[in-house]
């Protein structure tokens, strides 16, 4: 797969990161230490991390911390003091809703991981396998909005490994109704997250709004452009989410009907051949192939599986009929790689590609 030319003319582009002392913001930095298009310049979290170097303001949780971010000095989230022309957002749903706005109105790119506005009709909910076709609201966004930046959000994490999995048996079949349920890692759940008491020997049943963001994300993904707004793709999903004892990598068991049958072979020639949009071939962040499928009856699984390709290939395994339905799968994603701050970098840099990043 040939790689996309270099957007910045061999420069690397500096970056902030919002809400970076947390898991996924560790994880942004940790994913952009040695990025060949992206630096980290500017690190940002709450008041109490403020002022302090971003060693000292941080537990940190994977590996080593990247020495070219141990000094920098932990900013406020203000955007009129961080100045750079990308942002990177971790921050929690409730300080995303006006912050992020806020950047966008400076005139920053802001990628966001946050659920506040991956809904609103002239935000693009990002996957650049699936629908790059959907930056086109991002002029519809500066239009309505009168701002020169843009808000930009990648999807709920176990949102992307379904959608991945699903996309191109949607586009072949024409998907019609979805029964899913997941077992999802504690990783998804941030630090410190579930408490071991609850989680070691059990499964919860529970995981707050989880459920609505797989029935919704999902049809705003697969929906196509019409005029200025997604118009949403036709099928249902009846979603049950769980949290599980695993580290990293959200597993989901899928039964699908579509408008007509369709047998294992067919669904299983369609998943090995798909590539996704060319607009995602050749970044910096694109695996090979974005879904790898497995033949063997007890795969995919997390322990095995979910580091390949950087975590961001999305596994699929089980294709089998369904006595209800039509087709059954697993499919299997990391949650914090591919579904939370290596889909946000990835969709920065299908936005440097298409010339909406441009250095300063």
């Amino acid at each position: 797969m040939a790689s996309v030319a270099h957007p910045f003319e061999g420069r690397r582009l500096p970056v902030a990161i919002l809400g970076a002392t947390g898991m996924v913001g560790q994880t942004f930095v940790r994913l952009l230490a040695d990025h060949p298009w992206f630096t980290v310049t500017t690190v940002a979290a709450s008041e109490r991390s403020a002022g302090k170097s971003y060693a000292d303001a941080t537990r940190w949780l994977e590996g080593e911390m990247p020495a070219a971010v141990r000094d920098l000095v932990v900013q406020h989230c203000d955007p009129d003091r961080i100045t750079e022309s990308v942002v990177f957002s971790a921050l929690d749903s409730g300080p995303a809703q006006d912050l992020e706005p806020a950047f966008a109105q400076r005139g920053a790119i802001v990628l966001s991981n946050a659920r506040s506005h991956r809904m609103a009709r002239d935000v693009p909910l990002l996957i650049p396998e699936i629908n790059a076709s959907h930056l086109a609201l991002i002029d519809v966004q500066r239009r309505e909005r009168g701002w020169a930046g843009a808000i930009v959000t990648n999807a709920n994490c176990a949102t992307i490994v379904l959608a991945m999995a699903l996309a191109p048996l949607h586009a072949a079949f024409g998907a019609r109704r979805l029964f899913v349920a997941t077992m999802q890692a504690i990783s998804g759940a941030g630090y410190p997250g579930v408490s071991a008491l609850d989680i070691l020997g059990n499964v919860v049943p529970y995981i707050g709004d989880e459920e609505p963001k797989l029935e919704s994300e999902g049809q705003k993904i697969l929906g196509s452009m019409a005029g200025d707004r997604v118009s949403a793709a036709p099928f249902v999903i009846s979603a049950h989410t769980n949290r599980v004892p695993v580290e990293h990598g959200h597993t989901i068991c899928m039964s699908i009907e579509f408008d007509t049958p369709v047998s294992p072979e067919a669904a299983l020639d369609v998943l090995r051949n798909w590539r996704g949009d060319a607009a995602a071939q050749g970044l910096p962040s694109s695996p090979p192939a974005p879904l790898v499928v497995h033949t063997a009856l007890d795969r995919p699984q997390p322990r095995r599986d979910v580091n390949r390709d950087g975590g961001m290939s999305v596994h699929v395994g089980r294709v089998r009929s369904d006595p209800q339905f039509h087709l059954r799968l697993v499919a299997m994603g990391h949650n914090v790689s591919r579904g939370a701050a290596g889909a946000s970098i990835q969709n920065a840099e299908l936005l440097a590609a298409r010339g909406v990043i441009v250095a300063p």
